[in-house]
């Protein structure tokens, strides 16, 4: 037997009511499966739609729960609660995980484990199952979220608690009248509205690269057609409010921006970093919508915003982005970050000219009433209406003195004269 019932949580007892955080995906399927089959327990399939689903996959998904044999399917939407709760402060944020990774999908795993953790509780559910495996964030993630929703209702992940192999996991379920593709073994794919990540293969060794037929939505750089396009994005206090001169809902200019990028090659990457679990870790990722946004948004606050607000909002926003990574978002800390971000964005309202060729982004201009740069006072490097030349002799006399000093000191250390 691949899996054997003394080795499952005592809380399964034939009978009891488990609900499944579900896919539809290889690890996903095969819980939902096995708890039956082995189990012999009553199996509820909840999936949140975070953004990633076209419609006939949500289709798709409530139709593989049945034929596996849940006895319920609940679909919950997630969209409006992932951006109001994580995307807006990514975007206020800059948010690049080092440097180079906006979070895509870790990011909508509080929301999923917040979210099913709820309706569990009104299921009256006596465990909470999900299929994340022993070497990821997620599964961190995922349990910290439902424990600080719903501390009353243990959590199980077989995939990681019973060593479950990929392989495994397809055959278990091929065994049993449920083949997967083999693509499904070899990559694992998660998408959600802020961006997909791909693992697998190429991404367990850090130089590795993922072959074309591994990108699921976005256009190779190199087959994105070479004219580009312009766009115009729109803020309003820090968030994308229009794009092109047409004013849009978050989720559908987020969706619009996605796709125009994604046709152009852009949004293309591999992060390589360290993992919650203290491991280095590397993930491929699509994300044309962060690629475009980020870039105008920064551009916007460097136009309206002071030299020190810049400063420390940069440390704030690679701190949320820390936090918000390393399953810490339930903190009370984190609520004085989103203060301090929602304070900076005040007066980041404009408009941003881009343009997209090619799998690059440029920022071609920006524009704001909140401009900093007042031609009409002043022009970097020309002559102004707020000092002369000899304020600024003097202020170039005053502002080295401190090094002046500091060279006087040394060369008496030296020996110098």
């Amino acid at each position: 037997m691949l899996f054997d019932p003394a080795s499952f949580p005592e809380t399964l007892r034939p009978g009891s009511h488990a609900v499944v955080a579900f896919s539809g995906g290889l690890d996903t399927s095969l819980c939902v499966l096995m708890l039956q089959r082995e189990a012999h327990v009553r199996v509820t399939t909840i999936t949140v739609d975070t953004g990633g689903f076209p419609p006939s996959e949500l289709e798709e998904i409530e139709a593989r729960s049945k034929e596996l044999g849940a006895v319920g399917h609940h679909l919950l939407d997630g969209r409006q609660a992932v951006y109001d709760d994580h995307i807006a402060y990514l975007i206020k944020g800059n948010v690049l995980r080092g440097g180079v990774y906006p979070l895509c999908v870790g990011a909508e795993r509080v929301v999923q484990g917040r979210e099913v953790a709820r309706l569990a509780e009104k299921l009256g559910a006596d465990l909470i199952v999900h299929g994340s495996t022993g070497a990821g964030n997620d599964q961190v993630r995922f349990e910290v979220a439902i424990a600080a929703t719903c501390p009353g209702i243990p959590t199980w992940a077989p995939v990681r608690d019973l060593h479950i192999t990929r392989a495994q996991s397809a055959e278990y379920l091929d065994q049993h009248g449920f083949p997967v593709p083999s693509s499904t073994t070899d990559y694992s794919i998660n998408a959600g509205l802020w961006g997909v990540t791909i693992g697998g293969k190429e991404t367990h060794s850090p130089d590795g690269y993922p072959p074309e037929e591994a990108w699921p939505s976005t256009v190779s750089p190199a087959e994105a057609p070479g004219e580009g396009v312009h766009l115009t994005l729109g803020f309003e206090a820090g968030l994308p409010s229009s794009l092109n001169g047409k004013a849009l809902g978050p989720l559908a200019l987020l969706e619009e921006v996605r796709d125009l990028a994604a046709a152009h090659g852009v949004g293309r990457d591999i992060h390589l970093g360290d993992t919650i679990l203290g491991i280095k870790g590397r993930i491929a990722f699509e994300a044309p919508a962060a690629a475009v946004l980020l870039p105008a948004h920064r551009e916007l606050e460097k136009l309206v915003l002071s030299r020190m607000q810049l400063f420390h909002k940069n440390q704030m926003g690679e701190l949320y982005g820390a936090v918000l990574h390393e399953a810490r978002w339930f903190d009370p800390v984190v609520r004085d970050i989103e203060a301090f971000l929602d304070s900076s964005q005040r007066r980041v309202s404009g408009e941003a000219d881009l343009y997209l060729r090619q799998g690059t982004v440029t920022v071609r201009g920006v524009r704001s009433d909140f401009s900093m740069i007042a031609p009409e006072l002043a022009r970097y490097g020309e002559e102004n209406a707020l000092w002369d030349g000899r304020d600024a002799a003097g202020f170039s006399r005053i502002y080295g003195t401190q090094q002046l000093l500091s060279g006087l000191a040394e060369r008496r250390q030296e020996g110098g004269d």
